[in-house]
């Protein structure tokens, strides 16, 4: 079977809603699009120095997407936040941080993230093969009872002594420390991009208010879309961001903040889509380039998931995947496979920007 027949499996019943959506509310023609030469095209007119474009380009010229302005990065930091046996249990390989680049390396991935120790364990070694991503927060859960707060962990100069090509961080926008959260980020992207560092940010929400009458308002396309807004503004170069689930106005919902009913009548709709375009449009037009997340892993389903993510981002003018666990919890082939089955996504020339 053809790459694409394999595509086309794989998104089952919601394939030619998937591939024939056309974005009518901002149309691709208002975007900035991932291609070869992005970091030219796009990041040169900023003031990013020529250090920040060199190690972007090593982001973009990596592995089996190189320089087709896609990624495909690979995130196994989760053993803070989700706990080492939670998040290495099912593959026990993966506590041993080696087994995590070989992973990105053997998988074809332009990137990889992860922490402060693990990194720092094989940098030596693997620095100068595979761009490494150091993440420098953490929401780690042993306190007790637990709280929700991302915290430094390394500071960016540790990048940039082990060879980084970025540095990844998480806000918890919406939450009581995203204050000062902002504060402690914005100044490490400032001090990373002093340092010829490029910048990943996870915007992610985190209030128990964005849970009400039974819908999840954290995963809404208007407020995810909003945190991507905010990340861009203290200079994220790149946002990892979920993939939003619905267009209900959360504003509206949860009555606080503001939006404007356009968004949900003519800008967006409930195609996930189009509620991506919005998420990538909050990004500066793409100019600032969106990662959809590749969530937890739920088993079987796993492969179909990763694809059906990886297309809906494509289409919507996102510029990658970032998917961790769907990858590490499985045996290394399977792996390899699922992660080459994402790339394969962004190569298909059959997929076009919607």
């Amino acid at each position: 079977m053809s790459t694409m027949g394999r595509i086309v499996e794989q998104l089952g019943k919601d394939s030619d809603s998937l591939l024939h959506h056309t974005c009518k509310g901002i149309p691709k023609e208002q975007i900035a699009l991932p291609g070869p030469d992005f970091v030219e095209r796009v990041f040169v007119q900023s003031d990013r120095s020529p250090q920040v474009l060199v190690n972007l380009q090593r982001l973009f010229g990596t592995g089996r997407l190189a320089n087709t302005g896609y990624l495909s990065i690979l995130p196994i930091d989760q053993g803070i936040e989700h706990s080492g046996a939670a998040s290495f249990a099912p593959n026990p390989i993966y506590f041993d941080p080696e087994n995590i680049a070989k992973l990105a390396l053997e998988g074809g991935c332009n990137g990889v993230a992860s922490t402060l120790g693990a990194l720092g364990a094989v940098a030596r070694r693997y620095a100068h093969k595979l761009p490494l991503i150091l993440k420098i927060n953490h929401n780690q859960l042993m306190t007790y009872p637990n709280t929700f707060d991302q915290v430094l962990f390394a500071d960016v100069d540790q990048a940039w002594n082990m060879g980084a090509a970025a540095v990844g961080a998480t806000i918890y926008f919406g939450s009581d420390e995203s204050n000062r959260q902002i504060v402690e980020i914005s100044e490490a992207f400032h001090h990373a991009h002093e340092l010829g560092l490029a910048t990943i940010l996870w915007c992610y929400l985190r209030n128990p208010g964005f849970t009400k009458d039974g819908v999840d308002y954290h995963t809404a396309a208007d407020l995810t879309s909003q945190a991507n807004h905010l990340g861009v503004t203290i200079q994220a170069d790149i946002i990892k961001q979920k993939l939003p689930t619905t267009n209900a106005s959360g504003f509206k919902a949860l009555n606080f903040g503001k939006t404007h009913a356009k968004v949900y009548s003519e800008l967006s709709s409930e195609h996930p889509i189009d509620m991506v375009r919005w998420q990538v449009a909050n990004c500066y037009m793409g100019r600032m380039g969106l990662i959809n997340s590749g969530g937890a892993s739920s088993g079987a389903g796993d492969l179909a998931e990763a694809v059906r993510t990886a297309v809906i981002n494509k289409r919507g003018g996102g510029m990658g995947l970032i998917s961790g666990r769907k990858a590490f919890q499985r045996p290394v082939a399977e792996g390899i496979a699922l992660l080459n089955a994402i790339q394969d996504v962004y190569l298909a020339k059959e997929i076009t920007v919607a």
